[in-house]
């Protein structure tokens, strides 16, 4: 039987005291990794605002508390 290709599963690190919203430099809660390859950092007021954008760009989103 030939080997089967599966793609490679990447998990990103999680998120620390350190990262910072994109938009206002709040402490980041939200990662939206989008399908281009980029990533957004968000606060959680920030991500409620953009959520529906990042959907419609098919950003795979991971949130932190």
């Amino acid at each position: 039987m030939p080997d089967i290709a599966t793609p490679d599963t990447v998990v990103s690190a999680p998120l620390t005291a350190a990262d910072r919203c994109d938009r206002c430099s709040a402490a980041a809660r939200v990662r939206a990794e989008l399908p281009s390859g980029g990533e957004l950092l968000f606060c959680r007021h920030h991500y409620n605002d953009h959520e529906a954008r990042l959907v419609e760009l098919g950003a795979v989103v991971v949130v932190e508390n």
